[in-house]
């Protein structure tokens, strides 16, 4: 399905396909709801959510191969999982990727930083010499079924622009379906990158806020023949900025009634995950 989203047409352009970020199987039930084809996976979110920890490494392969199950289960649309560098070597990264394949996963991103990684969007990333990047991806392809694989470089900030699209050229050569050239800095950079490679390969963009991007609408990068605009911290940014608001209002007030036309309710997160109909297929059985 993932694979249709993202056919060329007839102009040879390809998706226009935004991505928000989850973290866990309610966070992609919202966005299924809202109306997406397709959800994401990230690392960086999972991190937040789930230990309280910036994104630096610190989750764990099986923590990963955890949530994409619990996310798959729920899940009726296409999922890209984060697969940060594979945990280890290119034996290890083959592992995370036939569980994240059974998982239910859609496509898996591998990307060529140091182990452990950190977020693209920060300073003092590391990244591995161009052949060990390569086998990562090589590795990856040879471990998939049918899952399809992102091939992520952050060399950018490090080497320069031509460094990393010659990366990127290997890891197409390697088998990779899709190109993520992490944070390019200025537009002319962006579309340096899809006169290369947007008519070859579906091209991915991210857009945190507060990150490294020269423009924050996904439409300047659909226009250039990008096919994907990540979005993974949307959610995250907005309970984070939402949460000590409503917070203080409990606490100063004492109650949530002020609040009743801004949040939700129980029967409006019964309505959301299905209560009335999961209760019905239970009592079919008696």
């Amino acid at each position: 399905m993932l694979g249709r989203l993202l056919e060329a047409g007839p102009d040879g352009r390809r998706g226009g396909l935004q991505l928000p970020g989850c973290w866990d199987a309610l966070t992609a039930l919202l966005i299924e709801r809202a109306g997406f084809p397709a959800a994401f996976l990230t690392g960086g979110g999972l991190a937040m959510a789930r230990l309280g920890q910036p994104d630096l490494g610190l989750v764990t392969a099986s923590e990963l191969v955890d949530t994409t199950a619990q996310i798959c289960d729920r899940l009726s649309i296409p999922l890209v999982v984060d697969g940060d560098t594979g945990f280890g070597n290119a034996l290890t990264l083959q592992r995370l990727v036939r569980q994240i394949e059974r998982a239910g996963a859609a496509a898996i991103q591998i990307e060529d930083q140091r182990f452990p990684k950190r977020c693209g969007h920060m300073a003092g990333k590391q990244v591995v010499p161009p052949a060990e990047a390569t086998g990562r991806i090589r590795a990856a392809v040879d471990a998939r079924k049918d899952m399809l694989i992102v091939a992520r470089t952050d060399a950018l900030a490090i080497e320069g622009v031509e460094a990393a699209m010659d990366r990127a050229e290997t890891y197409l050569e390697a088998g990779a379906d899709i190109l993520f050239i992490e944070g390019p800095r200025t537009m002319d950079e962006a579309r340096a990158i899809a006169d290369r490679f947007a008519r070859r390969a579906p091209l991915v963009h991210n857009l945190v806020e507060g990150g490294v991007t020269p423009s924050d609408q996904s439409r300047d990068f659909f226009d250039m023949g990008y096919a994907v605009t990540l979005h993974p911290l949307l959610l995250m940014h907005g309970l984070a900025g939402i949460a000590p608001w409503l917070l203080s209002v409990l606490r100063t007030s004492g109650s949530t009634a002020s609040l009743r036309g801004e949040i939700a309710d129980l029967a409006h997160m019964n309505q959301l995950t299905g209560a009335g109909a999961l209760l019905e297929k239970g009592d079919s059985y008696g």
